[in-house]
């Protein structure tokens, strides 16, 4: 159509609609006159361009009735777009509404007609057409979202109008000027002043302008309330914070000050702001059938709490399995972690508390309880040469503690989005503190729990002056914190006795989590002050001492070493004398670093750790100019901290602070300088241990191979498709970690809190990235490794500097045979060996540096297995010569680990004959761990294999095995040896274990004889060699522990089932007399690590998981019953046990699956489990149906709603519940992949094979899952994904969550999310 005849048809429009104003026409036959006009001419109704003429013919040249009432006819029969022609008299009306208050009246008498009756104007034609030109008319898209969707528009629109109906109140009532801008961002006042108006201005009129005021509040309150325009409100609410904020900001303005609103007869100023409280909930999923209802209610429930009671292996305490679990495989010692246990054990916990809905209280106490559990399962362990007491007391008194104050932390200092509006950051003010209380009345709670509060023995002195601290300062007291290190136990009350509440309060005092009026709780003491002795003859010196100026003598330092520091202060002293301090008092501050305040200096335990790992870098004087040489000077004060931190337990102390990577880049340049250096000077030590060059290098160097899987069997480096986790832990990956923790510090919000609570020491420090080419000979020596592991030996050339090393080790380890002549002795190819020098010639041929040595060891190991293996040395020599090796250069027991381990897998090597003669003898007691292995897994039901070779052929090991198991028995059990023996006895066992049966049993009978009170923890360690060689033993070791958990078996040990069962009282046993059954929980966790097919883990864990369900479901109810049950009017309720009943069960189920992938394969398999797993498993056809059950019944809909909650579960384990973690990077792409899964199937795209019910039940449980427990995640998910998600939510009439879905999917699905609300009129 052209302009002109656009032009005539519209001055037609007018004439005709002035034509019947004149006449006094009825509406309906000028609209219905007006309709055919349009029609003829080809105009798409409803019109954009009729309601500007409408509205410009009324405003205000013809603001009178018949006019009023032809534009509400044409909104009826819809020749005019409503939401158009609102808008329009929105932008014309309400700035005049105090000159044309009637106008204003009919304004507000259509949009109660007509704004809430949106669905036929987003159906109809034109819609696009008419969003356009209301966002022109009230410019939408520039005020709120620069984004021109239609629907989008209609929550603007929606919003807009509320708004300015708001501002326009306000103004009527003189409440606009209290609000910050003082003026609203709407037009409520006309641009050019009406003179005429003012003097018709009467009484009548101002009654009409205070009704006019009451309406208008109260059409706002029917906004709110409406179902559909509240929910449409909701989405500006969540996609628009800073718009939302400042509204409801005038909202409680006007709700507080309003005279109009106090007046009305429909709602009142506390139901308005009820409207858009935050408890109100607007987007809540209702269902539709009875039986779809009540699994939807347990599944939004999110909580095991309900139900716990009503069925076995449920317990509340169930709800925090996956911490006990966590806690419990933190504590492998041959396992070392790249990263903090407290940010790890931080997102579990924030990760449980959203999942289980519980509050932070229940969060508190059920984190207290797994952490002492943890420390019960070590109250009186057997002896072992792996100490874990003060590992588990390190865990719960300071990794638990300062997650809290994580948790805590991030409530008090929100990370906000990039839109927080005013309002809402009042709302945090009000809840500041909130977790902060319900951590103080999780631990008034705890004292109920008697029975998890008794400390270790070893613990008791320590928790009993907890106690007297609290009582001398409920008497009003003072003491210093010499006072009750000097008093004795002996002298405390009876009744003062401290447990490990008391432990717990004091950290968390010490970290001001908590204030001194703990003290007060009811119960926390029962002693009285008149009990405590008054006075202490002698004060022993201790920390208050030192604070006071006292010097370091040999009696205060040996009391700082047995006695940990209690406040930063203390230890930052310390920290400052082994900076600024003489030689002797550097090395006294060391001591002192490495003795009690490292292993149970709680409170500053973190500060420690960096303290030693800061001072292992040492300043390079001011006044030095060379290179490394000045490391030459520290180095006794060096020497002290390399061996006071290589006890196991230390290491792990350092692991679980997450300072395992730096503690790495602060041993490697010690490494490289030291093995660099000719060994001409040596120093003696405060304990008479003479140090030199290869002393200090092979301290260094052997902590630094057990900060990586060095000690792991090489041929899980060379085979299977995946393997195990932690083989990332390279010196090469360390060094990235480290780099990366030091690149940026501070740059993130929460790194910005952490640094609030940091020592003032603790920075500067190294920040600069560090490389494994920064250091080559480490290199060089790790490529040889790396050779030593790919290939056989070779490479030696007669006459080189190399070749004449292997000459004078081999003639030191072996100077009494080449001594005796006959050249029998072990030789290198091209050496003649024929005459025998002095030891000391040489010793002094073999000064030199420590990496040419290491670089000779492999030949002469070699040379040393090929003489032993062909009988021209006997194996005590060997050994005898191996051990004069190892004392030479203790470094080169790593070699000897990696030369070994490697010539085990090759299989080229006779068998050594361990019969008493050649090699030691196992017989003495081999059956006796046979017996041993089978009472310990005699609750898994898992086969052992016979022990007994058959006839009396005695036991055999590889050559290789048999050689570094008779060295390691050569060694005395002395602290010196100790630090050598940890590095080699876990390779050891991992290379037995990694051998065939039954060389680890043979290897623990041999090291129970040589140490008989370690007996008990060399059979559990070979019992765990029977999972290493069956993967149906996993399967089946596994299986027990679904059914331990869930109460499912009749076994003694898991009858009540629970986490009791699972993990029971961990390893060893509460009686005299030998091993008993260990529980497979505890098992599992010891055996994972070994599994090489981890993908394989992974399936068997789902397929468990459905086999669970299934009994879970029959629970031995016949088929009839089940279907009776299925069919029942009152729903599916058996007995005393109903579907909530089952479904706990079924979550506790899945809580446990979701553990044990996370636990075994972390980051990597969570992310290959939802990435190729689940899809595959459910394409390939799985379910009931598969077994003979019936489609579509029970055990079909819980098996789905159990993968469901099993997959999130994996997820926020891995990857958190919001983005504060760095692995919450990698989850846009597998949420978003598998979101994409899930819709393509809903569309057809992909053919399942599963069950169609358990299908539907994993979709609605696991989209319902994210919307309500982990928004965040719906939000990376592109928006395209949702829309096709909801579209096929809605064809399963899941309506309320394809809404939810929408709703929270960000501003892109804002539009959707509203198109559907107002299409289904929810």
């Amino acid at each position: 159509m052209s302009d002109s005849v656009q032009q005539s048809l519209w001055e037609s429009v007018l004439e005709l609609t002035k034509g019947a104003q004149a006449k006094g026409t009825d509406p309906l036959l000028w609209a219905i006159q007006l309709s055919s006009m349009l029609n003829s001419a080809g105009v798409v109704l409803p019109s954009t361009e009729l309601a500007h003429l409408l509205v410009s013919h009324i405003c205000w040249a013809n603001n009178v009735p018949i006019t009023w009432k032809f534009l509400e006819k044409a909104l009826a029969v819809k020749i005019a777009p409503r939401i158009l022609v609102l808008a329009l008299l929105s932008s014309r009306v309400i700035p005049s509404r105090r000159f044309q208050p009637a106008a204003y009246r009919l304004y507000l008498e259509l949009l109660k007609r007509h704004s809430f009756s949106l669905q036929s104007q987003i159906n109809g034609q034109n819609y696009q057409k008419i969003m356009k030109s209301v966002d022109e008319v009230l410019d939408l898209s520039q005020i709120f979202i620069q984004v021109c969707e239609s629907g989008l528009l209609v929550v603007e629109f929606v919003f807009a109008i509320v708004w300015q109906l708001l501002d326009a109140s306000l103004d009527d009532e003189g409440l606009l000027e209290l609000t910050p801008e003082k003026k609203s961002r709407w037009p409520t006042k006309p641009q050019d002043m009406e003179i005429d108006g003012l003097s018709s201005f009467s009484e009548k009129r101002v009654d009409l302008h205070k009704i006019n005021t009451v309406m208008a509040v109260e059409i706002v309150g029917d906004f709110l309330k409406d179902k559909v325009t509240s929910r449409i409100l909701y989405l500006a609410r969540r996609n628009m914070p800073s718009h939302w904020g400042n509204f409801v900001q005038r909202l409680r303005l006007l709700a507080s000050n309003s005279i109009a609103l106090r007046t009305s007869k429909h709602i009142t100023p506390e139901g308005l702001l009820h409207l858009t409280s935050d408890t109100r909930k607007v987007l809540s999923r209702e269902c539709k059938t009875s039986l779809q209802q009540e699994f939807h209610a347990v599944m939004a429930s999110g909580s095991l709490m309900s139900s716990a009671g009503q069925c076995h292996g449920a317990s509340q305490s169930a709800l925090w399995l996956p911490i006990d679990l966590f806690l419990e495989d933190a504590m492998d010692g041959s396992q070392v972690g790249a990263t903090s246990a407290v940010e790890t054990l931080t997102g579990l916990v924030k990760a449980l508390q959203a999942v289980n809905g519980t509050t932070w209280h229940d969060t508190f106490l059920g984190l207290w309880i797994a952490a002492l559990r943890l420390v019960q399962r070590e109250r009186d362990p057997n002896e072992h040469p792996v100490p874990r007491v003060d590992t588990c007391l390190c865990m719960l008194l300071s990794i638990t503690i300062l997650a809290i104050v994580n948790i805590i932390e991030e409530d008090q200092n929100p990370m906000g989005e990039a839109e927080r509006s005013s309002a809402s950051h009042r709302k945090e003010k009000q809840t500041l503190g909130k977790r902060t209380k319900d951590l103080v009345f999780s631990l008034q709670l705890l004292g109920d729990y008697e029975g998890l509060l008794t400390p270790p023995q070893t613990l008791a002195s320590v928790a009993n002056q907890a106690a007297a601290k609290a009582i001398m300062f409920i008497s009003g007291l003072s003491v210093g914190s010499g006072y009750l290190d000097s008093v004795s136990m002996n002298d405390m009350p009876m009744n003062c006795s401290g447990n490990m509440r008391h432990l717990i309060v004091e950290a968390c005092i010490a970290r001001d989590l908590l204030d001194t009026s703990a003290y007060f709780w009811p119960g926390y003491v029962n002693g009285r002050s008149s009990q405590m002795p008054r006075s202490v003859p002698n004060p022993m010196p201790g920390w208050s001492s030192l604070m006071k100026g006292s010097p370091l003598t040999p009696p205060m330092v040996n009391a700082l070493v047995s006695t940990p520091a209690s406040s930063l202060a203390e230890i930052e002293k310390i920290y400052e004398i082994a900076i600024k301090g003489s030689d002797d008092e550097k090395i006294s501050a060391a001591t002192i670093l490495c003795g009690a305040s490292l292993i149970r200096g709680w409170n500053i335990q973190e500060h420690t750790v960096l303290y030693i790992t800061r001072l292992l870098s040492p300043p390079v004087p001011e006044d030095y100019s060379g290179a490394d040489e000045y490391l030459i000077g520290y180095a006794p004060f060096l020497n002290v901290f390399l061996a006071g931190i290589s006890s196991i337990d230390c290491v792990q102390i350092f692991s679980l602070h997450g300072l395992v990577p730096q503690l790495a880049g602060a041993l490697m340049p010690i490494c490289e300088f030291f093995g660099s250096c000719v060994p001409k000077v040596s120093w003696t030590s405060t304990t008479g241990e003479e140090i030199s060059a290869h002393a200090v290098f092979s301290n260094a160097f052997t902590l630094l191979l057990k900060l990586w899987r060095f000690n792991h069997p090489p041929l899980e480096q060379v085979t299977g498709d995946v393997p195990p986790v932690g083989s990332q832990l390279t010196p090469e990956y360390l060094l990235l970690v480290r780099n990366s923790q030091l690149a940026s510090p501070g740059n993130n919000t929460k790194d910005q809190i952490k640094s609030k609570r940091q020592s003032r020491f603790s920075s500067p420090s190294p920040r600069e990235p560090i490389f494994m080419d920064s250091f080559p000979q480490l290199k060089r020596w790790y490529r040889q490794h790396q050779a030593c592991i790919a290939s056989t030996l070779s490479g030696l050339v007669h006459g080189t500097p190399v070749h004449q090393i292997v000459d004078g080790l081999l003639s030191m380890m072996f100077r009494k045979i080449s001594s005796r002549g006959g050249g029998g002795g072990p030789t290198t190819s091209g050496s003649s060996n024929s005459s025998a020098s002095s030891a000391e010639d040489i010793y002094l041929r073999l000064k030199l540096p420590a990496w040419d040595i290491l670089e000779a060891v492999p030949f002469v190991l070699d040379a040393a297995l090929t003489a032993c293996g062909h009988g021209r040395l006997s194996p005590r020599e060997l050994a005898t010569g191996l051990k004069d090796l190892a004392d030479f250069l203790p470094a080169s027991l790593a070699t000897m680990v990696s030369y070994f381990s490697a010539e085990v897998t090759r299989g080229i090597w006779k068998p050594a004959f361990m019969n008493g003669t050649d090699w030691p003898s196992p017989a003495a007691n081999l059956s006796m761990v046979e017996q041993q292995i089978k009472k310990i897994l005699a609750a898994t039901g898992v086969d052992v294999p016979s022990l007994a070779s058959g006839g009396s052929s005695p036991a055999t090991l590889p050559l290789p095995i048999a050689a570094l198991v008779s060295l390691t028995i050569t060694y005395k059990l002395d602290r010196v040896s100790e630090r050598f023996l940890d590095l080699v006895g876990p390779a050891l066992n991992n290379l037995a274990a990694g051998c065939p049966w039954p060389c680890m049993p043979i290897l623990a009978s041999l090291w129970a004889q040589k140490v008989k009170r370690w007996s008990d923890f060399f059979v559990f360690s070979a019992s765990r060699t029977v999972f290493h060689h069956n993967s149906d033993a996993v399967v089946q070791l596994l299986k027990c522990c679904f059914t331990s958990t869930l109460g499912l078996n009749s076994s003694p040990i898991s009858s009540n089932g629970g986490v009791g069962a699972l993990l029971g009282q961990g390893f060893g046993s509460p009686f005299t007399g030998g091993v008993s059954p260990v529980a497979p929980g505890i098992l599992y966790l010891r055996v994972h690590r070994s599994v090489r097919d981890v993908m394989f883990m992974s399936e068997k864990i789902v397929a468990l998981l459905m086999s669970s369900v299934k009994d879970i479901t029959s629970s031995g109810l016949s088929r009839e019953r089940l279907e009776k049950l299925r069919k029942s009017k009152h729903g599916p309720r058996y007995g005393q046990v109903s579907l909530a009943a089952a479904m706990t069960r079924v979550k506790l189920a899945a809580s446990l699956g979701a553990s044990i992938v996370w636990i075994t394969g972390g980051l990597s398999l969570v992310q290959a489990l939802i990435k190729e797993t689940l899809p595959s498993w459910f394409i390939s056809g799985h379910g009931p149906n598969q077994n003979g059950e019936e489609s579509g019944g029970m055990v079909a809909m819980l098996g789905g709603y159990a993968l469901g909650y099993f997959t999130l579960l994996c997820g926020t384990f891995a990857w958190g519940v919001d983005s504060s973690s760095p692995a919450s990077k990698r989850r846009p792409k597998i949420i978003g992949g598998h979101m994409e899964f899930l819709a393509n199937a809903l569309d057809g795209k992909i053919s399942l094979g599963c069950d169609s019910a358990m299908w539907r039940a994993y979709v609605s449980g696991f989209v319902g899952l994210m919307v309500a427990f982990t928004p965040t995640w719906v939000l990376e998910v592109d928006v395209e994904v949702l829309k096709r998600l909801s579209k096929g939510l809605r064809q399963w009439n899941e309506e309320e969550l394809a809404l939810a879905l929408l709703g929270i999917g960000g501003v892109g699905a804002m539009g959707a999310a509203a198109e559907l609300i107002i299409e289904s009129g929810l």
